[in-house]
């Protein structure tokens, strides 16, 4: 998921919906913070986040706009795409005209979903992340093998070596270490230093 949004109008009012992969609730909230400070001049900046892989952390805001008509449809939208460790916030410019309980619950709707969907939903999965040192001889092999494996590639440090942070789902684990060991006729070691949740795409 990355950080996208998209908007529209309805009856003359403009809705901006914007969504940011966030990790704890301090950055949901500076996202936030950011886009009242980027859209002070909207009407309502509403918005929801879902926090932890059990999706522990929820929370919204009508921001001013009748009770149930904007932040529970945005947090709505995120529960039924499984969305989590992310901040979705839907900015309207009021065009004049009233849209009514019903119409703003679906303005609402639709900003969060073009948010997610501008985003790029990504499912969590038991992710490892790994430190690889590849010496230069084999550099290409490696790189040519990684852009159809099934890892995100993090970081690649040079220096005598060039040593590679990457992130593997724990399901891909076992296959990839004996894929690299086989590429490598066993002389590369990758070493496990972390286990997280991390968002993968769905067609990842």
């Amino acid at each position: 998921m990355k950080r996208a949004d998209d908007e529209f109008i309805v009856n003359k009012s403009r809705f901006i919906g914007h969504g940011k992969p966030v990790e704890s609730e301090e950055e949901a909230l500076a996202f936030l913070r950011e886009m009242r400070e980027a859209y002070k001049d909207a009407s309502h900046n509403c918005y929801a986040y879902i926090i932890g892989a059990n999706m522990g952390v929820m929370r919204y805001s009508d921001d001013g706009e009748p009770g149930g008509t904007a932040g529970m449809p945005i947090i709505e939208v995120m529960k039924n795409r499984g969305v989590t460790n992310a901040c979705v916030v839907v900015t309207r410019y009021f065009g004049g005209v009233l849209l009514g309980v019903g119409g703003l619950v679906r303005a609402y709707t639709q900003g969060a979903a073009m948010a997610v969907n501008a985003c790029g939903v990504g499912v969590m999965h038991p992710t490892a992340r790994y430190l690889m040192d590849v010496p230069y001889p084999l550099l290409s092999r490696v790189e040519y093998f990684f852009k159809s494996a099934p890892v995100a590639i993090e970081g690649k440090d040079f220096s005598d070596v060039i040593t590679f942070t990457f992130l593997v789902k724990t399901q891909d684990e076992e296959a990839l270490l004996q894929d690299l060991t086989q590429l490598s006729e066993g002389r590369l070691e990758p070493m496990r230093f972390d286990e997280i949740y991390s968002a993968w795409r769905e067609d990842a």
